[in-house]
């Protein structure tokens, strides 16, 4: 037959008991530490700003507008991709 003694459960128990609080704190406190990861985020990674953000969308638009320039296969399709860019 199999005993168990209770000094035998006691690691487990302690164990248990270790990761249910833990729970319990980041349960709690998940909001704030929620935060903390946001900040620290844009402090590695900051947003650019909106003239940034319209620069970087301009210059892909220009981009793709170039790449369809040269896939174009007519003289008129060309022509009307050229107006298309100087438009902005």
């Amino acid at each position: 037959m199999l005993q168990v003694n209770a000094l035998q459960l006691m690691p487990i128990l302690r164990l248990g008991a270790s990761f249910a609080a833990l729970g319990a704190v980041l349960f709690t406190f998940r909001p704030l530490l929620v935060g903390i990861v946001r900040a620290a985020w844009l402090l590695a990674f900051p947003r650019l700003s909106r003239e940034q953000r319209a620069g970087r969308d301009q210059m892909r638009d220009q981009r793709l507008i170039q790449k369809m320039i040269a896939r174009s296969t007519g003289p008129s399709l060309t022509a009307e991709l050229r107006a298309m860019a100087a438009r902005d």
